[in-house]
This record gives C-alpha cells, sequence and structure tokens, in this order.
C-alpha cells in the first residue's frame, strides 16, 4: 500500500511560480528601500512636474523623468553602500544593509544598472541637458563619499537641485538655461531639502560621528533653516503674500513633525510645487 506521503499530488507548476513571484517582489521591495523611497520618489515627480511646465511633452517627460529615477535610484543605494557598517553599528534597523535583509553586492549590482540608465536616459535628452544632470548627479554621490559628515553637507544639494531645472530646459527643442530666479529658487530648495531630510536622523547621525551642518547646528535650528530657505526659493519663482499663504502649511509641518518622521522633506517637496503652480499661472508656461 502506497505510503500517505506517496499518495500526495505533486506540487502545481502555478504554485510553485507564484511562490517564486512573491519571493521576487519580496526582493525587490527589499531593495527599493534601500534606496532612500521617499525623497527619490519625491524628486522625480518634482521634475515629471517641471518637463511638464516646459513643455517637453510626452516622449520628452518620460526621458527626464527616467532619467532623474535612476540617478536618484544611483544617489540612494550608494548612499546605505557607503553606510552600510556605521548603520549597523548604530543599530539601524530600518536599513536593509544594515539589518543584512539584502546583500551588499545585490545592492551594488543594482547601483550599477542605475548609473547606467541615468547616463543613457540622460544622454537621450541632448548634451548640454545630459552634462547639468550628470553634474547633479555626482554632487549626490560626492555628498555620500565624502561632504556628508562635513560642514559642507548643504553644498551637493543646493548644486543638484538647482541643476534640476538646468536639465528640464536645456534639452531639446529649448536649449536654454532657465531664468536665475529659477536656479537660484533650486539652490535654496535644495538647502532646505537638506535641512529636513536629515531631521528624522539627526539623533542616530550623531552618534555614528556625522557631522554634518545639520548635525552640527541642531534640530531646532535645522528646522528653521529649512523652513527659511524654503520660503525663500517660492518667493523668488513667485514674490507675493499668495506664495507666502500657500507654503505655511508645509513650513508649519517642517516645524511640528515628529522627531522621526520623514514629512519635513515633503513638505519641503510639497512647497516647491505650490511654488512652481504660483509660478505657471502667472507666467504660463516655461521656467
Amino acid at each position: 500500500m502506497a505510503s500517505e506521503e506517496n499518495r500526495r499530488p505533486p506540487p502545481s507548476l502555478a504554485g510553485v511560480s507564484s511562490t517564486t513571484a512573491t519571493s521576487r517582489v519580496a526582493r525587490t521591495g527589499v531593495l527599493l528601500r534601500a534606496c532612500h523611497p521617499a525623497p527619490a520618489a519625491a524628486v522625480t515627480a518634482l521634475s515629471a512636474a517641471m518637463a511638464l511646465a516646459a513643455g517637453r511633452g510626452v516622449l520628452g517627460t518620460a526621458l527626464t523623468t527616467g532619467a532623474v529615477a535612476a540617478g536618484q535610484l544611483s544617489i540612494g543605494w550608494s548612499n546605505d553602500l557607503v553606510d552600510r557598517g556605521r548603520d549597523a553599528d548604530a543599530g539601524r534597523t530600518d536599513k536593509p544593509l544594515a539589518g543584512r535583509e539584502v546583500s551588499a553586492g545585490r545592492v551594488a549590482g543594482a547601483t550599477r544598472w542605475a548609473v547606467v540608465c541615468c547616463v543613457l536616459l540622460s544622454a537621450a535628452c541632448g548634451p548640454a541637458a545630459a552634462t547639468a544632470h550628470l553634474v547633479a548627479v555626482a554632487a549626490g554621490w560626492a555628498y555620500n563619499l565624502r561632504l556628508k559628515a562635513t560642514a559642507w553637507s548643504w553644498l551637493p544639494y543646493a548644486v543638484a537641485f538647482a541643476l534640476l531645472p538646468a536639465f528640464v530646459t536645456l534639452a531639446p527643442p529649448g536649449g536654454r538655461w532657465p531664468a536665475p530666479a529659477v536656479l537660484g529658487a533650486g539652490a535654496l530648495l535644495g538647502v532646505s531639502a537638506h535641512f529636513a531630510n536629515v531631521l528624522p536622523d539627526l539623533a542616530a547621525d550623531r552618534a555614528a560621528g556625522v557631522r554634518g551642518l545639520p548635525q552640527r547646528l541642531g534640530r531646532r535650528v535645522s528646522a528653521t533653516a529649512a523652513v527659511l530657505a524654503a520660503t525663500a526659493a517660492a518667493l523668488l519663482l513667485a514674490p507675493g503674500w499668495p506664495t507666502l499663504a500657500v507654503t505655511a502649511p508645509p513650513a508649519l509641518t517642517v516645524l511640528l513633525a515628529p522627531p522621526r518622521s520623514r514629512a519635513p522633506f515633503l513638505a519641503v517637496i510639497a512647497a516647491a510645487a505650490v511654488a512652481l503652480a504660483v509660478l505657471l499661472f502667472g507666467r504660463g508656461p516655461g521656467l
């Protein structure tokens, strides 16, 4: 008589396929968690909005969005690769690499592919635009590799955010630099984003020995700096009381958010989006 085990039906191909697909989705989810997904998505969405506002069209907007997304992925993954030892020592269980949820080799491989995609998609936007964007991405890498732990930690953010609108407008058919006010607003927004993005990690960064400008200044001063820089950026784009009124809620979010919240960074991006909308409403399409 056949044993009970022998009488069991073999696993179906559908079941095996479903399990494999679920495993792949889970691994992809862990990998995406290591790329700093909220900031990456916010910057990518803002870039897409700028491309649409500048009249890049469907293809141009898709290329711009893809290039920025790839660049942000490379910056986010390289950040966690560089910091994985420090994050592990600090007990950062929210970091997949530090928690050994994903291997360094897998993240490094994904980073290389992101860089390749970033270069190719940027190049498809024309040489001038590609140069602007790749310098912006290089600034992000410079932050990860060296400047993050110095008093110059704000500089890569200022450079990268100033060059994002240039990446949009330097692409054909326009091929021109954005208005000086847009470049200045981008730089100020970058400084604001830096302070806001670091706020949730101030204590952990200090414990790990990271001494960037926000860590040196402390939470209260950093939050205030984020608000002032974002407000100045918005006023450069669209001076007036209406701008102050619509940027007040994001400013309050930065100042009142809980210590570990990621809301301040998203609030800064929201303030930029609002200022961009006010700018377009007043001037019409174009940067």
